[in-house]
């Protein structure tokens, strides 16, 4: 037996929490009976689930790396009409969502799964996976001010933990500069405020790490499938964190 909303996001329905929502609108059928309740425990032999009266499946889980271009929406679906990541993943049979965002403005490496248990354990801020970013910037921000954000800065009523920041490339004429950024937490734009915070202007902002994966040899507007090394590799780092 195992709780309801695990089963639905082992099915690849949405990430554990969003399965939460679903469960609370009363859109879960477990033998033709509305369940709204959290908790509610299963089996996933014997029981018929239904999510929007359509019985749930247990897919192959899937793995991707999508290297996400400037202005798209890291979701599957935008009713602007702009574009989404899932418009790039053509040849994708399986329903993934994205594991966190990235912004409008960013690009670089996004991950996406039908995995919710995957999702959910990279997205927690209790594992603290590093994600790198790379913020092309005018000027070069005193070291003092990196310091600050090495140290954590309080950002809508909250410190962010300590960061790895440095300098990774100055301009000859010290027009730009590119800063290395390095957080463990995945809060709203966290990156962009942290150098507002000290009044950086960002030219551009890419994501080039998440945990040990790299975007190398990844276009812009590409995708893969990750390894199943590379997988146990993000398993294996949220374990340790934790």
């Amino acid at each position: 037996m195992e709780r309801l909303q695990k089963v639905l996001a082992q099915a690849g329905i949405a990430s554990r929490r969003k399965c939460e929502q679903i469960i609370l609108a009363g859109r879960v059928e477990v033998n033709d009976e509305i369940v709204s309740e959290l908790g509610t425990k299963v089996d996933v032999t014997e029981d018929i689930i239904k999510v929007d009266g359509k019985p749930i499946r247990s897919e192959e889980k899937i793995y991707l790396m999508f290297h996400k271009p400037k202005g798209v929406i890291s979701s599957i679906s935008d009713p602007e009409g702009r574009k989404v990541v899932t418009d790039y993943l053509t040849k994708v049979k399986q329903r993934v969502y994205p594991i966190g965002r990235l912004d409008y403005d960013t690009e670089g490496l996004l991950l996406l799964t039908n995995d919710g248990e995957f999702s959910n354990m990279l997205m927690h801020p209790k594992y603290k996976i590093p994600k790198h970013y790379h913020a092309v910037v005018k000027g070069v921000p005193h070291g003092n001010d990196l310091e600050k954000l090495r140290q954590g800065i309080m950002l809508e009523g909250k410190m962010t933990a300590p960061a790895e920041v440095e300098y990774a490339d100055v301009q000859p004429d010290m027009s730009q500069s590119v800063i290395s950024i390095i957080i463990h937490e995945g809060r709203n734009r966290q990156v962009r405020k942290m150098l507002e915070h000290i009044r950086a202007d960002v030219l551009k902002l890419r994501r080039v790490n998440y945990g040990p994966l790299s975007l190398q040899g990844l276009s812009r507007g590409k995708y893969r499938h990750l390894s199943e090394q590379e997988v146990k590799s993000m398993k294996k780092l949220a374990s340790k964190s934790h």
